[in-house]
């Protein structure tokens, strides 16, 4: 391992082909006989720094279409806290059915699950079939797993019935040195990021841009109005970037004054503290407060001069999702990703059915269009939201920052790179961006 992280600190990446894959690697992992582990705690308080483990596991056999790329830096999305809590679910069941699928799938059901949905790094190695990539390639995954034996993919991949999100419903995933991939989930590393900065756009921009952007989704327009939820975490600081590069008007619903001011540097000027606000969308555990829905509503039209959202980017769930519908326009669109605040959703129907709103499910993207966030990376239109870094062994702490929900942007982790700051190969553009690149950094 360590001549490999020689040669790609070096930029000897013409070398790597000749280089021998470890048949072992670190990599983080959640284990199946501690599944129960925190039976009966309330969700905010399981713990990841408990249940995530930095182990040595094997190397995974290497499969046609496939690729095994050594890890420079990850990063931390919202699966990677719902493996580490076990909830709403353990994997192990993911990683079961899919290791029934087929021979070479039976590879991932292991007792112990190697998590991760980003990555930034170089190609090791690739199986029969690959063409497209070589080994000492540098890359960004995408975590879209499909199988595409079945007619239902070929119009839009996500409809693959044998779809998985990779790290999450899938092993050996990027929170590791060494991680395995189908070569379709490949895409060119932008070159003026470092590897920690390249590695955490991956999901959420890819998501954001499905959900937001594509047709599949909201299909955004010029001029659109659009209520962000979370507007600077993960996945709602991609939506905002998405919004003002498009042409339309975010409003920002955000939970500090920290947050607000994270949303006037990416240029908006619509915000909403909801905290300052007081807004509680929830009288008690079981009864929603409609009165609370029409002052919000009234405060998103005295931002907007009157307008209501064309389109609400939704992903907090069950907290927000009464409010979300209530307050899109006659004829509008919620388009949801997620629960991160509960699974089950409740609205008054009749703010749907007799204002002709529409509710959209969006998950993830397809190669296509995470293919295009990804290349809107690389031209420096939208920037990576990477606010803090840990390394791989203090990954358990990076889930409970995101768990706690006590982060900025994305939070990202170091695997094969010794320290921030390296893996950029065109600091020419990147010294044209720096500032937008690091408006996260710190906060």
């Amino acid at each position: 391992m360590q001549e490999i992280r020689d040669a790609i600190l070096a930029e000897q990446f013409d070398a790597v082909p000749g280089l021998d894959v470890p048949d072992h690697y670190r990599g983080v992992t959640v284990h199946a006989d501690e599944a129960e582990m925190f039976a009966g705690i309330p969700t905010r308080e399981k713990d990841p720094r408990k249940s995530l483990h930095l182990d040595e596991v094997a190397t995974p056999e290497l499969g046609p279409g496939e690729a095994i790329v050594a890890v420079m830096a990850s990063a931390i999305n919202y699966n990677t806290v719902w493996t580490s809590i076990f909830e709403p679910m353990p994997t192990f069941g993911f990683l079961r059915r899919y290791g029934r699928v087929s021979e070479l799938t039976k590879r991932h059901d292991l007792p112990y699950h190697v998590v991760g949905s980003d990555l930034a790094g170089v190609v090791l190695r690739t199986g029969p079939g690959v063409t497209r990539w070589k080994p000492g390639d540098r890359v960004v995954a995408h975590c879209l797993s499909v199988e595409l034996e079945s007619p239902d993919g070929h119009d839009d991949t996500m409809l693959d019935p044998e779809q998985r999100i990779w790290g999450f419903e899938t092993n050996f995933g990027g929170l590791a040195e060494l991680a395995l991939v189908k070569s379709n989930q490949l895409m060119p590393k932008p070159a003026h990021l470092t590897w920690e900065e390249a590695a955490c756009p991956g999901l959420v921009n890819s998501t954001a841009y499905r959900q937001l952007v594509s047709r599949h989704g909201a299909a955004m327009k010029q001029g659109d109005t659009v209520l962000i939820w979370g507007a600077s975490g993960g996945l709602g600081s991609y939506a905002t970037q998405y919004a003002l590069n498009g042409g339309a008007i975010p409003v920002c619903v955000v939970s500090s004054p920290q947050k607000a001011e994270i949303c006037r540097r990416m240029g908006a000027e619509l915000i909403i503290d909801r905290t300052a606000e007081a807004y509680r969308f929830w009288k008690d555990e079981h009864t929603q407060d409609p009165r609370e829905w029409k002052r919000f509503g009234a405060r998103i039209r005295e931002l907007t001069g009157g307008d209501d959202p064309d389109i609400v980017f939704e992903h907090p769930g069950r907290e927000t999702f009464g409010a979300s519908v209530y307050v899109a326009r006659k004829g509008g669109t919620i388009v949801t990703c997620a629960s991160t605040s509960g699974y089950e959703h409740s609205y008054d129907n009749r703010y749907l059915w007799m204002n002709l709103k529409r509710i959209i499910g969006s998950h993830f993207a397809n190669y296509r269009e995470s293919f295009e966030a990804n290349r809107l990376i690389d031209k420096a239109l939208i920037h990576p939201t990477l606010s803090k870094v840990y390394p791989l062994d203090e990954t358990g702490q990076a889930a409970l920052d995101v768990h706690t929900n006590s982060h900025q942007g994305k939070v990202g982790v170091l695997t094969l790179a010794p320290r921030e700051g390296l893996g950029v190969t065109d600091p020419e553009k990147r010294a044209r961006h720096v500032d937008a690149i690091n408006r996260f950094r710190g906060v």
